[in-house]
């Protein structure tokens, strides 16, 4: 008869436990989360140029022209989201883009759009994320990105006196938070830093970069952080990556840029989107 009773106690006193480890895990979360504080955040319900300029540059042999102003749809903002595009238009026109060193673009069928935060919201460390999708899990010659570079880059726009450093030196080093790279994969990402090897134009894009999946035309958040002297990577808020002692080579202040790429000779049709709900940055509280 007694049994029962004794039962419903360690039932109860089983709940009571789980009741509390529950609390205390709530709790644990709640001090993690209040650990940063937003200092950034665009939720993308206009096109904010305190926040961003077009970025028109050639890079990486890439077939596209980078153009301003959202011309031919390439940089837009509806329905609370921005989405980058690379379109496919009617025929060939001139571009005005330019490597760094003082090379021409052809003339292209291809336009795409390049937004940065260069000289508008810049950095030292913290936390920046992005949510964002596209349009396809992947497709031959896409490459859209979502990464820093440090503030001092001197590539265009070159708008204040420091902006004298050539890439991946100090001052103009580079952290890919999401590219993806349609020729070699699909539903992944790489994400990573870019190891200076100390001299202009040389970096090692191998040794600290990895490939995760991720279901590319669905919303994912992705993330890099400081912590302590690592760079740590996170999809949808779980680390799945982690570049040890690689933070401390990245003192300086860092803008972001938002873009996407056609970097092959595989033909295309229409055009190819990167939606983004938000970017923000985050500092931790001391």
């Amino acid at each position: 008869m007694n049994r029962i009773p004794n039962i419903l106690i360690l039932i109860l006193l089983l709940w009571v436990y789980n009741c509390k480890s529950e609390n205390k895990n709530e709790n644990t979360m709640q001090e993690t989360s209040n650990n940063w504080k937003i200092d950034f955040l665009d939720e993308f319900e206009t096109f904010n140029p305190e926040n961003w300029q077009d970025q028109r540059i050639w890079v990486n042999n890439e077939n596209h022209c980078y153009v301003p102003g959202g011309e031919y749809g390439t940089r837009e903002v509806s329905n609370g989201t921005l989405k980058i595009k690379v379109v496919k238009i009617d025929e060939k026109r001139p571009c005005d883009n330019f490597d760094k060193h003082g090379n021409k673009h052809p003339d292209t069928e291809y336009v795409a759009g390049r937004i940065c935060s260069k000289n508008r919201k810049e950095f030292v460390k913290g936390k920046w994320t992005a949510r964002l999708k596209l349009s396809s899990n992947g497709e031959p010659s896409m490459f859209p990105a979502w990464w820093l570079l440090g503030a001092q880059n001197n590539e265009p726009p070159v708008q204040e006196e420091d902006e004298n450093i050539c890439w991946p030196l100090t001052g103009s080093g580079e952290i890919d938070i999401f590219e993806h790279h349609g020729d070699h994969m699909k539903d992944e990402f790489t994400t990573g830093a870019i190891v200076s090897l100390g001299e202009c134009d040389k970096g090692d894009w191998q040794s600290k970069r990895r490939n995760f999946p991720a279901t590319l035309n669905e919303f994912h958040e992705y993330s890099v952080e400081w912590e302590g002297s690592d760079l740590v990577y996170r999809l949808d808020g779980k680390e799945v990556y982690r570049n040890e002692g690689e933070g401390d080579k990245y003192p300086e202040p860092m803008f972001a840029i938002l873009n996407f790429a056609k970097i092959t000779d595989s033909p295309m049709e229409g055009e190819w989107v990167m939606e983004v709900d938000w970017v923000k940055h985050e500092f931790r509280k001391s």
